[in-house]
Parts: C-alpha cells; sequence; structure tokens
C-alpha cells in the first residue's frame, strides 16, 4: 500500500493500543516508533531512485518476510531512541511489541494487494497476493483521514468548551479504524472471489479458461477487471459487480509466440530481471523501422491497450539489441 495509508495504520496502533506518551503505555518517542515501523519494511525502495530493475528485484523481498519482521521492527525503535536519547526500560520492551504489530500490519496491507509480498524468504520467494485492493486505495485511506479528522476536532470543541484537553484522544476512534479497515479489506477479499467465480462460469473461444484473474479498479467499489488466458490467446473484461457481467463485452488479444527476437531480449538484464518478476506475461512483437519492438507487460498493473509495468527492447535484423529498457507506466 502507499506510505501515507501506512503511517495511518502507525497511528491507529499507537492510539489503540495506548502507546502515546500520555497514555499508560506509552514512552516518550514511542508513536514515533510506531509510525515509523509501520514503513519500515518499505526500507528497500532506495533503490527505486537507482535502479528500477534492482528495486524489481528487492523490493517486498527480506524486508517483507516473517522471519525478518522482529529485525525490522527493531531498527525504527532503536533511532527512535538514539535521537531522543532516552534509556531502554521494561516499557521499552512493550513499545517493541507496537513495532512489532505495526510491521505486521504493513505485511498484511501489503498482501492484500495486487503487487503482493514474498512472505516466505528465505525459505522461498513465492510472490503471495490476494488481488483484493489497488496499491492506493481511496476507501482505507478515508477511514484512516476520518479517524485523524474526527477526535482533532471534538478535541477542538471540547477544549474551546471547557478549557480542558482531552486525555488519550481518538482511543475509540483508532479501533474503530482499525476494524473499518479489517472488515474492508475482508468483504473485498469475499467479492473478489466471487468476481472469479462469475468470470469462471463462462466458456471463451468454446473452452473454459485455463486461469481466470481479477484485478481492483482504482477509485471503485463495485469495478473489477478480468483477465481470462486460454489456449494461445487472453481474453479482457470489465465486472461490474452492480450488473450482470457480459461475456461478451471484452476483446481478445494474442500474446506473440517464440521468436528469435524475443530470445535476444531475454538476453538482457531488462528482461531477465522482468521475467523473474513478472506473474502475468503478455509478450508484444511490433515492426519499428528496420528493429522489432519486444514488448513484456505484466497484466497485473495494466490492461494491454494501457499498458502499466513493461520492459522494451528494439531488436536488430541481427538480433543485436539497439536498446531495451524497463518502465513502470502510467495506471
Amino acid at each position: 500500500m502507499d506510505n501515507i495509508t501506512h503511517t495511518l495504520v502507525g497511528l491507529m496502533l499507537s492510539r489503540a493500543g495506548g502507546f502515546s506518551s500520555n497514555q499508560a503505555r506509552g514512552e516518550k518517542g514511542a508513536s514515533v516508533a510506531i509510525m515509523l515501523a509501520a514503513n519500515a519494511p518499505d526500507m528497500d525502495t532506495y533503490n527505486f531512485f537507482n535502479d528500477s530493475l534492482t528495486y524489481l528485484q528487492v523490493h517486498r523481498g527480506y524486508t517483507h518476510a516473517l522471519a525478518f519482521a522482529p529485525l525490522v521492527a527493531l531498527v525504527p525503535l532503536l533511532l527512535v531512541k538514539a535521537f531522543t536519547r532516552t534509556r531502554v526500560t521494561m516499557v521499552t520492551a512493550v513499545t517493541y511489541i507496537g513495532c512489532l504489530l505495526a510491521v505486521f500490519s504493513h505485511l498484511l496491507l501489503d498482501w492484500t494487494n495486487v503487487y503482493g509480498v514474498r512472505l516466505m524468504l528465505p525459505f522461498n520467494a513465492k510472490w503471495y497476493r490476494l488481488d483484493a485492493t489497488d496499491i492506493v486505495d481511496p476507501v482505507i485511506l478515508g477511514i484512516l483521514l476520518l479517524a485523524v479528522a474526527a477526535p482533532a476536532l471534538a478535541g477542538l470543541v471540547t477544549s474551546e468548551m471547557s478549557g480542558r484537553k482531552r486525555k488519550a484522544p481518538g482511543l475509540g476512534w483508532a479501533w474503530f479504524a482499525l476494524a473499518a479497515v479489517l472488515l474492508y479489506d475482508t468483504g473485498r477479499w469475499l467479492e473478489h472471489d466471487r468476481a472469479i467465480s462469475i468470470v469462471d462460469a463462462y466458456n471463451y473461444r468454446g473452452a473454459p479458461a485455463e486461469r481466470v484473474s481479477v484485478f481492483p479498479v482504482r477509485f471503485s467499489v463495485m469495478r473489477w477487471r478480468a483477465v481470462v488466458e486460454g489456449d494461445g490467446f487472453i481474453y479482457e473484461a470489465p465486472i461490474d459487480m452492480s450488473r450482470d457481467f457480459d461475456a461478451a463485452g471484452g476483446h481478445t488479444e494474442y500474446p506473440a509466440i517464440s521468436s528469435p527476437a524475443i530470445d535476444a531480449a531475454k538476453t538482457t538484464r531488462t528482461f531477465q530481471v522482468f521475467e523473474g518478476f513478472n506473474q502475468l506475461p503478455f509478450w508484444t512483437l511490433l515492426p519499428v523501422d528496420d528493429t522489432v519492438r519486444v514488448e513484456l507487460l505484466d497484466l497485473r498493473f495494466g490492461s494491454i491497450q494501457r499498458p502499466g509495468f513493461e520492459a522494451v527492447a528494439f531488436v536488430e535484423p541481427d538480433h543485436r539489441i539497439a536498446r531495451a529498457y524497463f518502465s513502470f507506466g502510467v495506471r
């Protein structure tokens, strides 16, 4: 998920668990440590500014693995301790538990979306994902922002009316937000499974689908995007859960078959890295002047007409690579 969402979930965990400095279990800097911990698994994103291919290789890897969560949770706590110059006490152990919960919340949220997470490293490198939410989910963000704004406004009114500040502001709202996000994600997961069942019930080009994938549409809770894999073709169709599914309302595309140009592109680091990351590949070939444009898409992040993540190579007639690059595209 986006880091604003992770930060706000960390804030809600801090308030709900009583970790703020004006609460019973709080110590100096505890809330900051927990909010940092909610983002700590994304410490691997520094590669984004360096090399996008290295970013693909390492992001949501070891820092997002369950086995390393205790170490990841320790980093922000030690940073805050060093910055505030406070001693480690028994209360710090409780703060560490809050940081660990924040790290687990990060892994849980990332697991629900289309990017996925490699939870079981170093034991296996499998990507786990539910495809239930987008990387940025406005409903989740709205719930969390409401839980921040409502107690702030209530506290302002209370202090103006009575001249007193409330202790532990937002405790009830924090519990509400965490429960609401959990219920929303559960509902999205169930709706995602229902959408797959609906699409999978039809035949495509006279045969059952080999695999059906369904992805959320940003800024919509009712619409999904279906990708049906068949024998030598891909069928893309929109789904509106408020209406009957129109199995004929999509379009069929045919991926390029293996060719010398594709084989040449596969020798580049760009395509080797992206192939290792790609979970829903689609190949295209297009003549461009004296070269062949080889394109590999990951259909999790965009449609064939509007690509998201893509690797592109221009292959010359003698199969040399004129240029190869990776792009995150525009969603």
